[in-house]
């Protein structure tokens, strides 16, 4: 009985994790860019009373055996990068990835690169391309003080229209990067992932070309996260929870009674 409450305990552990992730989901509902997560689970290490196929007598042997297992935990907690939403916008330095593969790069200092799909872009005091935090779009891209206009082709080239001048500038080029496990990619939060030797190291090229998805204007990806489905895990979480506390209830009761039998 001792074992039950630690096997009931385990999977209350594990489904609050659950519901974490859950929440988490819903919480980023709105969040530009941002990718669902999944909790995986897996079954705990057996107690093997009695091996299957072990001999009973001469030619014959136990067909399943008598195998205990002690709970559950999560394992991982994968995202997925399944295309969000896309919401059409005005404005020029809204950006897109058309495809689920790809990110945006930006610096984050010290030599490392991030990698988001949040494609809301701000122009710093020295004109350069930054993302909400500040941080540098990579390859840095800077915008004339003068610049009328700012267009991006669906290949990734930026332009500018300049005063007095009918045809456009070009001032930088947009580059992406893809991995072969993308879902290996540690989350560091603002939406931003870092490489990990599970991702693999980036492919980095320009947008429509080399496999590479094209961008596009004015267009922002919005959260991959399905209300409804969230709702459902939430439900599913709570009664796992709720069922392995009465696993937990039920355990104590009989404790009770067999401390009860010498009455």
């Amino acid at each position: 009985m001792l074992r039950s409450l630690w096997t009931s305990a385990s999977g209350m552990i594990a489904q609050q994790t659950h519901l974490d992730v859950v929440s988490h989901n819903l919480a980023n509902v709105n969040t530009q860019g941002y990718k669902k997560r999944r909790a995986d689970f897996e079954d705990l290490m057996y107690q093997i009373y009695r091996d299957p196929g072990s001999p009973i007598e001469a030619g014959s042997v136990v067909p399943t055996g008598v195998q205990v297992g002690l709970g559950t935990r999560v394992t991982a907690t994968p995202s997925f990068m399944v295309q969000g939403n896309f919401q059409i916008t005005d404005g020029p330095l809204d950006w897109a990835i058309t495809d689920d593969e790809g990110f945006f790069q930006v610096a984050m200092g010290n030599g490392v690169i991030g990698y988001t799909r949040g494609g809301s872009w701000q122009i710093d005091n020295e004109g350069q391309i930054v993302n909400e935090d500040g941080l540098l779009l990579e390859p840095a891209i800077t915008v004339p003080q003068d610049a009328l206009e700012v267009q991006l082709s669906p290949t990734g080239v930026v332009s500018v229209r300049m005063p007095n001048e009918t045809e456009l500038q070009e001032i930088g080029q947009v580059e992406l990067a893809r991995f072969i496990n993308p879902a290996g990619l540690r989350a560091v939060g603002d939406r931003i992932f870092i490489q990990t030797d599970a991702s693999g190291e980036p492919i980095v090229g320009n947008p429509g070309a080399d496999g590479m998805p094209e961008v596009r204007q004015k267009v922002i990806e919005m959260s991959n996260v399905q209300v409804v489905e969230e709702m459902v895990e939430m439900i599913v979480a709570q009664r796992a929870y709720e069922a392995n506390s009465k696993g937990i209830q039920t355990a104590d009761e009989l404790l009770r009674i067999a401390n009860g039998l010498k009455r």
